[in-house]
């Protein structure tokens, strides 16, 4: 299949919000696909490419395309030509450039890949390399649509990606043998599963008034800033997965030993790891990441980062499937084979309580609270009302230096905010990240009218301004990044307001951001 038939696809869901169209559209682009093709575009139109991280960034896409250090820009072919094979072979040849000057050919790869593809098909590539493709073809989607291209029922369709952890490998399963294909999907010990997700609640009445039970209780956690791990168990042999469901044994000989040591036989647990300062407080989770890197010395990171397993739930437990039974039973279940492991914890109906145990969690230097609902299943991949995580929040008021055009109900308008903080020591502005939540259609068109007033440049899909409008961002906390010259970026922004009362000058400098960094 050639590429222009997915982008295309993908233009057309841009165009409609409505939820049936988009699922037709994709089940019609699934019957036409075979083999990898089926692994390749399910992956696409998920907004991902099947190798995950290529190294490739914003500058280097930017490079690629627009021709920086080389004679001229890669200008858009006239008709299409790329088969969506061939541009996963180009995806894994990137990522698989290593070593001195591979920054430069990762360029010129991209370059002659440019080369190649039309204006659309041009956007399409970046949008996916930068994970910014919002065509609308959200997991659900994805399964509504598996399920209408096979026949098969949802219900089967939504357990086998649930238990899989992988909505791309059912997909081939699904389409190439159909209901049969799935028989092989159930949770079981080493394959690993999506893990459950959780949203955002503002304060704990309203997490108690959400997920409150008859008795108007939930339960409690302390949010942790840590490493994500999913512990699969049987006997001595152990495996241990990150929260992108990759396989992280070997960096985390702790973990396995602490597993090794459960009183039960066969076990999956869910759970966080941090690196603990002396005094018992978290190290700031870029610390605990280093644990993670490629190339590590492993035995030196493990005297000077050493890593603490805190489980909060139990989906299997010696032949029994927990992910239907509710919180309360997994939870006590994962009590009793580890005691002194699991997560700090209150089940409580009073909301002095939840501030108090929230007031705790921050004062030892976690993030926040998690409240779940204790008759909640465990529904992997979901990000559902049963679980709610209570945060601090802190806000910056930043400078928009740019902002994106979005897609679908946002079409037309500009979405995608890049921020900035006022550098007062190399002057200018500091980049800090992007973000387009938290905006109101009356935000939106608000800004867009503002923000084309005060235009200076443009590209394909995005406009460069003024740096005029001050706008007031919550974040969680800051993360190093490479990806931005400043080094850090903003985790889970989100705008809560323009400040139309302050001036550029008046806002947040990116010395204060360098404080608040040193300060996590």
């Amino acid at each position: 299949m050639r590429l222009a038939a997915v982008v295309e696809t993908s233009r057309r869901m841009t165009e409609t919000p409505k939820r049936l169209e988009k699922i037709g559209m994709v089940a019609a682009l699934l019957r036409e696909l075979h083999g990898d093709e089926i692994e390749i575009v399910t992956a696409f139109l998920s907004g991902r490419v099947r190798q995950g991280r290529i190294g490739v960034g914003y500058r280097t896409i930017l490079e690629a395309a627009n021709g920086a250090a080389r004679e001229a820009a890669a200008e858009a072919a006239q008709e299409p030509s790329i088969e969506v094979l061939n541009l996963d072979r180009a995806f894994e040849s990137i990522a698989q450039i290593e070593g001195s000057g591979a920054e430069r050919r990762r360029i010129d790869q991209l370059h002659q890949l440019f080369t190649a593809a039309t204006a659309a098909e041009q956007q399409f590539i970046t949008g996916l390399l930068l994970g910014e493709l919002r065509q609308g073809a959200l997991e659900g989607i994805m399964l509504e649509a598996l399920a209408k291209a096979s026949g098969v029922a949802l219900a089967r369709v939504r357990h086998a990606a649930m238990v899989s952890g992988d909505l791309v490998r059912i997909a081939r399963a699904l389409l190439e043998r159909g209901e049969a294909g799935l028989d092989d999907y159930d949770i079981r010990l080493f394959q690993p599963v999506q893990p459950m997700l959780a949203q955002t609640a503002e304060d704990v009445v309203e997490a108690l008034a959400d997920v409150g039970d008859d008795m108007g209780e939930v339960a409690l956690e302390y949010k942790l800033d840590g490493a994500r791990v999913q512990v699969h168990k049987s006997g001595d042999e152990v495996m241990v997965f990150s929260r992108a469901l990759n396989d992280v044994t070997g960096a985390v000989p702790e973990i396995v030993e602490a597993a090794r040591a459960l009183p039960a036989r066969d076990a999956i647990l869910d759970g966080e790891v941090l690196s603990l300062k002396p005094d018992g407080r978290p190290q700031p989770f870029q610390v605990t990441a280093r644990r993670f890197g490629r190339k590590l010395d492993l035995l030196r990171m493990r005297a000077e980062l050493p890593l603490t397993p805190f489980w909060f739930d139990a989906l299997y437990l010696d032949g029994a499937n927990l992910l239907h039974e509710p919180q309360s039973r997994r939870f006590a279940a994962l009590t009793a084979i580890a005691p002194q492991s699991v997560i700090p914890h209150v089940t409580t109906a009073d909301s002095s309580e939840g501030h108090r145990f929230l007031e705790e969690a921050l004062a030892r230097g976690h993030e926040g609270i998690m409240a779940k609902a204790r008759d909640s299943e465990y529904s992997t991949g979901a990000r559902g009302r049963s679980w709610l995580k209570i945060k601090h929040v802190k806000t910056l008021d930043l400078v928009i230096l740019a902002a994106e055009w979005g897609s679908g109900r946002r079409k037309g308008r500009l979405s995608n905010l890049h921020l900035g903080a006022r550098d007062t020591e190399k002057g200018g502005f500091a980049m800090l990240g992007k973000t387009f939540k938290g905006l109101t259609d009356e935000m939106l068109a608000w800004q867009t009218a503002e923000l084309l007033k005060i235009e200076i440049a443009r590209d394909s899909y995005t406009v460069y301004v003024e740096p005029k409008i001050v706008v007031e961002i919550a974040f969680n906390d800051l993360q190093v990044s490479s990806r931005y010259v400043s080094g850090l970026a903003l985790r889970f922004a989100r705008v809560k307001r323009y400040r139309t009362d302050k001036t550029p000058e008046q806002s947040d400098t990116f010395q204060t951001v360098k404080q608040i960094a040193e300060a996590q």
